[in-house]
């Protein structure tokens, strides 16, 4: 069973983080204003930022325990779909999802479920928000992650698109069925999305 294990605490200006949460291969939507710690919580289990305790275990592996070394970034088999996307605005989609790719195969099937193979040798600059969104996605579970962080993924989109690709979201999990960890300020979005819905106030669950 596919699963990851929280427990972190980190001081940062207006409060102390300090986090417990366990996901299978579901979507756990982390809800609540501003600057109550969410992105934070999304960076130290990235590897991003450091907690000043607890751990961190995906599926049985430890990313961070306490007495060790933190596991680096590139070793810890998350994907991490930011808000601006941050695609390589100098490459096509196809070079931009071959860049961390483990399996052609597979990586051609997650194309085909995001409906964005036509846009291949498009660059960035030249496609829309929504098929951004998608190359994004795509390109994050071409590495084989065992875990997804989304971070307001949506948020840019008109309507229309959003829903689309809240749609595709859906339909890549069910094909790829790992714990998803999705920030949003959208309780429209944080119902249809989430398995489990956590509110986060000053740091912590309420």
């Amino acid at each position: 069973m596919l699963s990851l294990n929280i427990n972190i605490q980190k001081k940062l200006k207006a409060f102390t983080l300090d986090v417990q949460l366990e996901a299978g291969g579901e979507i756990v939507v982390l809800s609540g204003p501003s600057g109550a710690g969410k992105t934070t919580i999304l960076n130290c289990i990235a590897g991003l930022s450091q907690p000043d305790s607890g751990y961190i275990t995906l599926n049985g592996r430890d990313l961070l325990q306490e007495g060790k070394k933190p596991l680096p970034v590139n070793k810890r088999r998350i994907g991490y779909l930011f808000q601006d996307y941050a695609l390589f605005p100098h490459m096509t989609v196809w070079n931009n999802i071959k860049y961390g790719m483990k399996n052609e195969q597979l990586t051609k099937k997650l194309m085909e479920v995001a409906g964005i193979q036509h846009l291949l040798e498009e660059y960035p600059r030249t496609i829309s928000g929504g098929e951004k969104q998608r190359v994004a996605l795509v390109r994050a579970l071409a590495t084989e992650p065992e875990a997804l962080l989304l971070d307001e993924p949506f948020s840019s989109l008109d309507n229309q698109t959003k829903m689309e690709c809240r749609n595709e979201l859906l339909r890549l999990h069910a094909f790829w069925n790992i714990p998803i960890l999705l920030v949003t300020h959208d309780k429209e979005e944080a119902k249809l999305l989430g398995n489990r819905i956590l509110q986060i106030e000053n740091g912590t669950l309420v």
